[in-house]
């Protein structure tokens, strides 16, 4: 039993360093809110959690739609006894922050410069910088709470990489006619039953990984509502135009609210990715005016290598020669000083006798003039006759 008992300690402990090891490998997350900000003093302990139940109970599962991750909440005061509620909720990405703050943001609110977005209504100010929401609510507003609140976005941590990229969808609505705080982007079934889109998830279909941004606009018959939706590929794009073509001309045998529809008429179109719909109290021709405000347009990027580098330059070909050519010189001259040099060296510090050939030297001459060659020429042709 000992025996046992020592190997159940020794796995525990075992196990336990693992897991310290594994903590220590997979760094927490920063803090949301910081302990104190342009005057304001945190009171007492932040109230943190990684439950979207606990952010927001009615809206807990859009919460996790968007990629919620975390959420902190703090209570702050200020010497002259004044309080501030902060409620901070951090998201996976840029988008799941921009698409809540879509969500909350109220008609009758107004717009504050605060980064990334912000606006406000009485006391209270919603806005977002990169990947984090913060909700605050101020006991009693001043001249310099709106400066307060951008001391504070600029101390909250922001995401690395992509993530701090915002969804470009929202950009194509259009400016026109457009009715303030309107603008809704979802990503899920949740957030489209939420905003009360008039297209129902199961024609938008978010399997695909598609998105939707949302619009209220004003026309001359009344106010119409344009909805984007970007999926990966034109060919996806169109085949869900195609869907809905199908789903507003159905026959009898299957009528258009058995797929949604709530029967107001729906004009779309497809421009590249993204499918176009306008559908409200509008005539044909105020949707279609509508619909001609939204053209995609792609920005391609062609990396083709134009030859202008150092080494396909014609210049630099030649003016490295010349530096060769002159390099060349210039270790001609050298050597030639060199071997120049050494031998004047040698010949003051080495005898004459080991360096040059004696100056009066033995040679084997004939000194033979034209008469004694002949001479010579006859006497061989004797001898040879002789013989």
């Amino acid at each position: 039993m000992k025996v046992l008992h020592i190997i159940s300690v020794l796995a525990a402990l075992v196990a336990a360093a693992f897991a310290g090891e594994g903590a220590r490998a997979t760094p927490a997350a920063p803090a949301l809110l910081p302990p104190q900000f342009s005057g304001w003093q945190i009171s007492g302990s932040p109230r943190i959690s990684q439950d979207p139940a606990i952010a927001d109970p009615a809206n807990a599962a859009l919460l996790k739609e968007y990629g919620f991750t975390d959420f902190e909440s703090a209570t702050y005061t200020r010497d002259d006894g004044r309080k501030l509620t902060l409620k901070a909720a951090r998201f996976a990405d840029a988008s799941g922050a921009y698409g809540s703050f879509t969500y909350y943001k109220l008609p009758q609110m107004l717009k504050e410069t605060i980064p990334d977005q912000a606006a406000s209504l009485n006391e209270r100010v919603l806005f977002y910088r990169g990947n984090i929401l913060v909700d605050a609510v101020f006991e009693k507003l001043s001249a310099m709470s709106a400066a307060e609140l951008r001391e504070l976005s600029q101390g909250l941590p922001l995401p690395a990489g992509n993530s701090r990229n915002l969804p470009s969808l929202p950009a194509y609505l259009p400016k026109l006619g457009y009715v303030k705080n309107t603008a809704k982007y979802v990503v899920g079934p949740v957030g489209l039953e939420k905003i009360g889109s008039p297209l129902p998830a199961q024609l938008v279909d978010f399997s695909v990984g598609s998105e939707v941004a949302l619009g209220a606009y004003q026309t001359g018959d009344g106010q119409a509502t344009l909805i984007l939706i970007s999926y990966p590929t034109p060919q996806i794009a169109a085949e869900h135009l195609h869907q809905l073509e199908a789903a507003r001309h159905s026959n009898p045998q299957q009528p258009a609210n058995a797929l949604g529809l709530k029967g107001e008429p729906i004009f779309g179109k497809r421009t590249g990715p993204l499918l176009v719909i306008a559908t409200g109290t509008s005539s044909q021709d105020d949707a279609k005016s509508l619909l001609s405000l939204v053209n995609y347009e792609a920005d391609v990027t062609w990396n083709e290598n134009t030859y202008t580098g150092k080494k396909n330059n014609l210049g630099n070909l030649l003016l490295n020669i010349f530096l060769l050519c002159g390099i060349l010189m210039a270790f001609s001259a050298v050597a030639g000083l060199a071997f120049g040099g050494i031998r004047i060296l040698f010949n003051r510090i080495l005898p004459e006798s080991l360096l040059h050939r004696e100056k009066d030297m033995e040679f084997i001459s004939l000194n033979l003039s034209e008469g004694q060659v002949e001479k010579r020429n006859s006497s061989v042709s004797s001898s040879i006759k002789a013989g």
